[in-house]
């Protein structure tokens, strides 16, 4: 099992495709070899998911498929 990753100075970003207002968004982290680190930008001291580099391809793949209903 591998260590969870130190996010304490993670560079969380949003998507360019993101509200500027808020919303339904999501923030990604970059750096970290392996996993991807995603969290919901209106909580961002809430729970972190740790995604593979896999899982979160399929998830951008499935958004991308679904993002105009």
């Amino acid at each position: 099992m591998r260590a969870r990753p130190d996010l304490t100075t993670a560079q969380w970003r949003k998507s360019s495709y993101s509200n500027p207002d808020g919303g339904n968004c999501i923030e990604v982290a970059d750096g970290y070899p392996g996993v991807v680190p995603v969290r919901d930008s209106k909580a961002p001291s809430g729970p972190v998911l740790l995604l593979n580099p896999t899982a979160w391809g399929d998830f951008v793949a499935f958004a991308a498929d679904h993002a105009n209903g």
